[in-house]
């Protein structure tokens, strides 16, 4: 993979990221392209160049193909931000946020 000069080494696009996410999802849930391109209402070749990390899609495109899976756009973010953050690899979206008391206000910290 070439580097781009706005791009830190090491540090993956978010397109890459963002299609890793989703077709580890996808494939978690045992379901096709097809079946995810249709729910998302996207045409299945666009899903696919998404999940290769080939096109950078809008917000409202992402949103859909979250929603399509049964996630939210936070938790496609929330994904995202795991393979960022984490140095193991995420393999779903598994555990719900666990309330953490901190100075008198209540934070929501995924696990």
């Amino acid at each position: 993979m070439t580097s781009h000069p706005y791009q830190p080494a090491g540090e993956p696009l978010w397109r890459h990221l963002i299609g890793e996410v989703l077709r580890r999802e996808r494939l978690a849930q045992g379901r096709t392209l097809k079946d995810v391109a249709e729910a998302a209402r996207i045409s299945m070749p666009y899903l696919s160049e998404l999940e290769r990390g080939r096109k950078e899609a809008s917000s409202e495109i992402l949103a859909a193909a979250a929603r399509a899976l049964g996630l939210t756009l936070a938790d496609l973010l929330a994904l995202a931000h795991r393979e960022l953050a984490g140095p193991a690899r995420v393999t779903s979206l598994t555990r719900p946020a666990a309330p953490v008391r901190q100075a008198g206000q209540t934070l929501l910290l995924a696990a």
